[in-house]
């Protein structure tokens, strides 16, 4: 039966990828690369699990969700200041290496059209490797991870366009005339587009209200979430598009709504289980007859793309003006192959174009690229003080820009206010009266509109909260919330890091804990009106005296 069937095969999926992955965090090798070598244990080696239906079912759910994470991790707005450099290193990159792997895969002896399949398969960079090894490193919002997105959008744009045209190509069918083929394509490209034009249209118009609305509760912002990615998904099946650009479009969407950040730390958990079971299954397709035939050839195009998408972006991000650690650290995060690759090659075996040996091919330059490139990525700084004290970077003419090595473009030397209560919300409003940065977090969207503040959305219990926050980089903390158990892990995350917090003592039995855990002031209940003991707390956290603004602290 089908059920049971999905059941044996999605266990045997999570136990390997659990197992393997605990001796891969010992050996420090990438969960990645442990994903793939669980799934060529489970189907090619150990013969565990057959490529069932059952299985293509589990990769299509997951290859979908995977995608609509991918969609939301891409948002417009963290890259406008890298919009030139993304397009056009991202542009030259998609040319260059569609046109060096078809002439490669040609002069390797493959048709025409498996050659043009090779070399698009293998043009693309992997935004869930990038996204989920530099997030690792805390550097998304690092100059050279910010580059790195930007370029991955602009990819991720170019590849769901050849997915409609390989869409389009297989609905036309070998036996059409030319006339109806393109016919096809035509009508896939207009579906595309139609649903790209919907999916920004509606993250500026349509969503922002009842998204804005579900945000208050974290539980319906993520199941809201999901209908939203089943109605694209849907949208796609009616237009006969392909379910994964209906899955990235709806994610697309998303990520351009403030929630954004709140979603993705409710996602994320869902999207390392989909990594998992998507590189798993992608393990499980290999065959490795058929690999071992085409390894010369899936040699030459390894170190094709590795060393060519290097190059590349070395070349063009460098000509933009960027210095040498920001052109390296992008280039390096870039070398290799996409997960959107796999999906080409499926789709083009589907529709007859290529053969199992083509898409073994990808899969073995995928697992080498993706292996490697992750050593490199969590090994970049090493790797570019040797590169730099070699010299070999000169050649490339880096330049610099004053603010491109700092790494970080969070906040700094700011106050953190958690809890917008009308505690909260005048302690923040007193704050930056006195010339004082703030940042305000509360789980509520509603509560963070209006302030004089950069503001974050979100529970602080989520480590990323207090990372998107800057805690680290932080004067001070405050709390005016009413829970126990949040403003405990507060004052602890606080003194972990060195910084002085406050704390709403609202309860007396609270009162006592908070003393013990040293937290350097308590904030009584009488201090609802602030004014009482605002004099008091500035001067123990030694806060809110900046530059005074228009109004004094006291007449808040």
């Amino acid at each position: 039966m089908m059920v049971p069937g999905i059941i044996e095969n999605l266990g045997w999926i999570v136990c390997a990828s659990t197992l393997v992955v605990l001796v891969a965090d010992r050996l420090r090798i990438p969960s990645i690369v442990a994903y793939i070598i669980a799934g060529l244990m489970l189907g090619p080696i150990l013969g565990l699990i057959e490529v069932t239906h059952s299985v293509e079912l589990i990769g299509e759910v997951g290859i979908a969700l995977l995608l609509f994470v991918v969609g939301l991790e891409l948002s417009l707005d963290h890259i406008r200041d890298v919009g030139k450099v993304a397009v056009v290193a991202g542009v030259t990159q998609v040319a260059v290496s569609v046109a060096g792997g078809f002439g490669l895969s040609f002069l390797l002896g493959y048709g025409s059209l498996e050659a043009l399949m090779l070399g698009i398969a293998v043009t693309f960079s992997s935004t869930v490797v990038v996204v989920k090894l530099v997030d690792q490193r805390g550097e998304l919002d690092a100059l050279y991870g910010r580059i790195a997105v930007g370029i991955l959008l602009v990819q991720d744009i170019v590849v769901v366009l050849s997915l409609t045209v390989l869409a389009g190509a297989s609905e036309g069918g070998g036996e059409l005339a030319v006339g109806q083929l393109l016919g096809s394509i035509g009508f896939a490209l207009g579906g595309t587009a139609l649903l790209m034009i919907a999916a920004l249209a509606a993250s500026r118009w349509l969503l922002p209200r009842p998204m804005g609305w579900a945000a208050r509760s974290a539980e319906t912002l993520f199941m809201w979430s999901l209908g939203w990615f089943f109605v694209f998904v849907l949208v796609s099946y009616v237009l006969g598009l392909s379910l994964e650009i209906g899955a990235f479009l709806a994610g697309l969407s998303l990520a351009q709504l403030p929630y954004s950040e709140e979603l993705k730390r409710r996602v994320h958990p869902l999207m390392s289980f989909f990594v998992a079971i998507f590189f798993v299954t992608l393990g499980l397709q290999v065959d490795l007859s058929s690999a071992r035939q085409g390894l010369v050839v899936a040699a030459v195009l390894s170190v094709f793309v590795m060393v060519g998408k290097f190059l590349v972006f070395m070349v063009m991000v460098s000509r933009q003006g960027y210095g040498e650690r920001t052109t390296f650290k992008t280039a390096i995060s870039l070398a290799q192959i996409s997960e959107f690759g796999f999906i080409f090659a499926a789709m083009a075996l589907s529709a007859g174009m290529i053969g199992k040996e083509v898409l073994s091919i990808v899969a073995v330059v995928g697992l080498a690229t993706i292996a490697i490139s992750s050593f490199l990525i969590q090994y970049s700084d090493q790797l570019y003080r040797l590169a730099h004290t070699s010299g070999l970077l000169k050649i490339f003419g880096a330049g610099g820009r004053p603010d491109e090595e700092g790494g970080r473009h969070g906040p700094s030397d700011h106050v953190i206010v958690v809890g917008m209560n009308p505690l909260g919300r005048e302690l923040v409003r007193r704050l930056e009266a006195s010339g004082q940065a703030v940042v305000a977090v509360d789980t509520d969207a509603a509560k963070l509109r209006d302030l004089p503040a950069e503001t974050v959305l979100g529970n602080v219990e989520h480590p990323s909260v207090f990372e998107e926050a800057g805690l680290e980089h932080a004067r001070a903390v405050i709390s005016a919330l009413h829970i126990d158990d949040t403003n405990r892990l507060i004052a602890i995350k606080a003194r972990r890091v060195g910084i002085p917090v406050a704390i709403h003592a609202f309860d007396g039995a609270l009162r006592s804990e908070l003393e013990a855990l040293e937290v350097d002031y308590l904030i009584t209940p009488r201090a609802d009106a602030v004014a009482q003991e605002w004099e008091r707390l500035r001067q123990s956290l030694d806060i809110g005296r900046g530059e005074q603004r228009d109004e004094e602290p006291g007449h808040a």
